[in-house]
């Protein structure tokens, strides 16, 4: 009825479409069945599910098989009979029917592209057109510009997570929340309903506490990074060789000095990123119009740069922290004591020039090299609908590698003026600014030493998007993060109509239906 309503479309021609829908080809469940049950015992287990899903074409997340099962199976002995996997394409078939008639708004029997993206904007998903195409064409199989129900079943129909079209974007959007061994400097967009229900803050927080588990099983390696970066001459440690003199000088807990203050600068940062970028990006858009990935970055960028400014003196903290010897702080407050004695403010901004300007290249090259690698991802799997774990990982992993390398002389540069102390035994470079350290780097060690101490910033990438992406998966979970999906019924003329809504903070209550041939009054 609620399609009915948006489509305004009659009552009577509802009930006879999707009469048809629910006379489902058995024989095509059937064949279906009998392709997945490998060894012919009338029964679907786990593996031969994952084995077919994959055989079949059909995009594997290894979560999806399982969730297949939950779905249907009724026995619990993770295993699907012929009836339990009829039960559950069936159900799922009328979901996905009920989704498409939504966005087929003049009832033709097919989707346009302009009714997909006029359905993603309704929704509040910022998606450029360029998206959209991408989206429609992985559906439009034939190349007709139109999307018919066999098409978007075929595309969705083992795919237990499409419940709602935003999940087809929703997972690519907040891929950016894994943390990849260094700041995420392009924000993350959030649709209206995250924002309306406070799904937001969760994102923020998920992302908050695996980034503070992520880093703190990296920190050895950042630490041994900058100790590498702030030498001077012509000798550089090895890595066992830092990991050993680091042992040496403060024993196994000197390993993760600097790191409580790198773990406390997140919350602060992450905040004033997320609120910067929302109010720079009414500057460039209105309620009809979505961010394009030159504004998205510029909006980044600018976003990126007032949180900087905003907690470096944590970040001058973190380093000096990082490079001290044992007793020289007797803890964080002490720290920001004597660098204020020393130096006074100015001491918490040493190296800001630098800190600032890296921001740009990083989010950048970030925001265009992810933005390329999805695209061609997309271009060349056009029959899946979601790129998967390992993929998305894989391409947050690469375009992070490229920005870290693009903005990694600046971040050296950096490092080495929030280093500089008045202090007669400091035996690192004293340079007036960010220039006259750059002449004196390279005058000494020719391009190469800008890029001192990146191999053990490259060795925290692959433990640092692991470590994250499960700690922000068991995060979600510990904070409800899932989209629940409240379904209620009409019974018309002795036919069940199945209505689907989902949500995180939905309320409903139908207090009056009169059926007589037709629903003649309602309330919601």
């Amino acid at each position: 009825y609620a399609v009915c309503i948006h489509n305004k479309m009659a009552v009577e021609n509802f009930v006879e479409e999707i009469s048809d829908i629910y006379n489902i080809d058995k024989n095509e469940v059937y064949e279906l069945f009998r392709e997945l049950d490998e060894n012919g015992d009338g029964r679907i287990d786990i593996h031969e599910l994952s084995k077919g899903l994959k055989r079949l074409g059909v995009l594997y997340v290894p979560e999806h098989a399982q969730k297949i099962i939950d779905s249907g199976g009724v026995s619990n002995d993770n295993q699907l009979s012929l009836e339990e996997f009829l039960n559950y394409y069936q159900e799922h078939e009328h979901k996905l029917w009920l989704i498409f008639k939504s966005i087929d708004s003049n009832n033709s029997g097919t989707v346009s592209r302009d009714e997909l993206e006029n359905a993603l904007r309704k929704l509040g998903v910022n998606v450029e057109s360029k998206q959209v195409n991408v989206l429609f064409n992985k559906m439009d199989a034939n190349g007709s510009l139109q999307i018919d129900w066999n098409q978007w079943k075929k595309f969705h129909f083992l795919n237990p997570d499409t419940k709602d079209i935003k999940d087809m974007v929703k997972f690519w959007r907040h891929s950016g929340f894994i943390d990849m061994g260094d700041d995420m400097l392009v924000p993350i967009d959030f649709t209206d309903e995250e924002k309306r229900t406070g799904m937001w803050w969760k994102q923020l927080l998920a992302g908050g506490v695996a980034g503070v588990v992520s880093r703190t099983f990296t920190a050895p390696l950042d630490r041994l990074k900058v100790l590498l970066q702030i030498q001077s001459g012509n000798k550089t440690w090895s890595i066992s060789r830092g990991f050993s003199k680091m042992y040496t000088e403060g024993g196994l807990k000197s390993l993760w000095r600097g790191n409580l203050v790198n773990c406390v600068k997140i919350a602060p940062e992450s905040s004033i990123k997320f609120f910067a970028y929302e109010r720079i990006k009414k500057l460039f858009t209105n309620s009809n119009y979505q961010l394009g990935i030159q504004e998205r970055f510029l909006a980044g960028s600018l976003a990126g740069i007032c949180s900087q400014f905003s907690i470096y003196p944590m970040e001058v903290m973190k380093t000096r922290l990082a490079i001290s010897k044992t007793g020289q702080y007797n803890g964080f407050f002490d720290c920001a004591g004597q660098i204020y004695r020393q130096n006074g403010i100015k001491g918490f901004y040493k190296g800001l020039v630098p800190g600032l300007i890296g921001v740009i290249p990083y989010a950048g090259i970030d925001l265009c090299v992810y933005e390329t690698l999805k695209s061609n991802w997309s271009n060349k799997h056009k029959n899946e609908n979601n790129p998967g774990v390992g993929v998305m990982l894989l391409c947050g992993a690469i375009s992070c590698t490229c920005g870290m390398c693009a903005s990694y002389p600046l971040s050296l540069v950096r490092t080495k003026l929030q280093a500089q102390s008045n202090d007669p035994h400091f035996e690192g470079h004293r340079a007036k600014g960010t220039m006259d350290m750059f002449r004196l780097i390279i005058s000494e060690n020719g391009v190469a030493g800008l890029y001192r101490g990146i191999f053990p910033n490259f060795l925290k990438v692959a433990p640092a998007v692991s470590v994250s992406y499960v700690v922000y998966e068991l995060t979600k979970r510990a904070l409800g993060m899932v989209y629940l999906m409240y379904s209620f019924c009409l019974i018309f003329d002795d036919i069940l109509i199945p209505l689907v809504i989902q949500g995180d903070d939905i309320s409903l209550s139908l207090k009056t239906i009169s059926i007589k041939g037709k629903l003649e009054s309602y309330t919601w």
